[in-house]
């Protein structure tokens, strides 16, 4: 037999094309499954809809990733002869054998289950897990990732969820504070003040309930005033930027002036 001819009848056994049918077929089962899945994702107009639908789908796509790696594993070793029934039956002693190691990892599974069904937080909300605040950006059967606004990533194990406080699911409060000369009548500084609110307010995500405060401080050189603007906590930090670039260029209109500090340099004079 030459080396054609033995080529031939290795590529020609079951085991090797069998392989490569079950590699293949896997491989496009997944792409097809992982596509059907993803169409759950649909348009809506509430942000936080979306964002669980997006988990939902993560939480899937884990899932079904896992079953298509057990019912690999068990045609594989069916081709190679191994008697997968047998196999299947005797998991049952197996399993609870591994359950009893596994206990932490079951309880992941569990939890990342709990936290789909009981709407404890979603892939894109802001949570604090033991002083470490970031947004949800992967959740899986096992884990949570949580990614802090410096790009650090925290990776939580599901079972811990009694530990993670959600802080999306409620309006943010940013309170800003602005320093007013004491020279600038306080009726036109309120008044530039509530332009400013109006002007905020037409920012998508600003609340209606968005308002000045009032005067909150005297301090050495300065009046301080106090707006507070109410949004969802997942773009407060681009709000507050938005609102301060109103305030100043609303200032600049109004010929409002805000207080720096000033040194003066006397040269060669008698003070």
């Amino acid at each position: 037999m030459n080396l054609t001819e033995k080529i031939i009848a290795f590529l020609t056994k079951k085991q090797v094309y069998g392989l490569a049918i079950i590699a293949i077929s896997a491989y496009v089962i997944y792409r097809i499954g992982k596509y059907i899945i993803n169409k759950i994702i649909i348009s809506s107009k509430d942000n936080y809809e979306r964002k669980k639908r997006i988990t939902i789908v993560n939480l899937l796509s884990n899932i079904f990733k896992y079953a298509i790696y057990i019912f690999v594993i068990l045609l594989v070793l069916d081709l190679y002869g191994v008697d997968t029934r047998a196999l299947i039956t005797s998991l049952g002693v197996v399993g609870a054998v591994l359950g009893l190691a596994l206990q932490d990892t079951i309880k992941d599974f569990i939890s990342g289950i709990t936290i789909i069904l009981d709407n404890y937080y979603v892939v894109g909300d802001i949570v604090n897990y033991n002083g470490f605040l970031g947004q949800v950006i992967d959740m899986g059967l096992k884990v949570t990732k949580i990614k802090q606004f410096n790009g650090e990533v925290l990776t939580v194990a599901n079972r811990k969820i009694d530990e993670i406080i959600n802080i999306s699911q409620k309006n943010a409060h940013v309170f800003i504070d602005i320093p007013v000369a004491y020279e600038l009548k306080t009726k036109k500084v309120e008044q530039a003040l509530n332009t400013v609110i109006d002007q905020a307010k037409k920012i998508a995500g600003v609340k209606e309930e968005s308002k000045y405060l009032g005067i909150s401080d005297f301090e050495d050189s300065s009046i301080k005033y106090t707006i507070v603007i109410i949004c969802n906590q997942d773009n407060q930090w681009q709000l507050r930027r938005e609102v301060l670039k109103i305030i100043k260029e609303t200032f600049e209109d109004q010929n409002i002036k805000i207080p720096y500090q000033q040194i003066e340099v006397h040269q060669n004079e008698r003070i």
